[in-house]
């Protein structure tokens, strides 16, 4: 038999052997020290189960039972948008001589450049803010600003606010309709 034959024979033999003497592989009963760890170990994991029973997540109120449950997904896949459609749509027909540069329906809000209303010399941008499911006048915010900087007077913006409601208003009546 040569060296290179017996390693390979022994390499194996030698590996379950230290392997065995672990506690994996060598079968029989547990000495009372590593029951006593394990006995040990579970309390201490019941200990820490209870206290974080009471533990929330920030902001959401919801328990935590582990540690990966704080990496985990809680998002419904179906969760409803929480806009009004009819004010959503009614504040983009309203506004539509301005361009739109972001809309998030998600959040409700609505980010627009500057843009002339028609027959009008001035320039305006405006942030629309859908903040309820309900049709009435809480759930609509409008920030309009001129091109010189600055809100516009509570006048101009009451009027834009009052015709994006007009119109969801119609939309509305129109739907009920059909």
């Amino acid at each position: 038999m040569t060296f290179l034959s017996l390693a390979r024979a022994a390499l194996p033999v030698g590996l379950a052997l230290s392997l065995s003497a672990c506690g994996g592989l060598g079968g029989g009963d547990a000495s009372s020290g590593d029951r006593q760890i394990e006995a040990g170990a579970a309390q201490r994991q019941a200990e820490i189960a209870e206290r974080n029973a009471g533990a929330t997540v920030a902001g959401t109120g919801s328990t935590r039972s582990s540690l990966f449950d704080l990496f985990g997904t809680k998002d419904d896949p179906n969760t409803k948008v929480e806009v009004n459609k009819y004010i959503w749509n009614a504040a983009l027909e309203v506004l539509n001589f301005l361009p739109v540069q972001s809309v998030d329906p998600f959040t409700g809000v609505i980010s627009t450049g500057y843009g002339v209303p028609p027959g009008g010399g001035r320039a305006y941008r405006a942030t629309i803010y859908v903040q309820d499911p309900a049709l009435d006048a809480r759930s609509l915010k409008v920030a309009l600003q001129g091109q010189g900087g600055g809100p516009v007077s509570a006048e101009t913006q009451r009027a834009v606010e009052d015709a994006i409601l007009t119109r969801a208003r119609q939309l509305r009546l129109r739907d009920s309709r059909l």
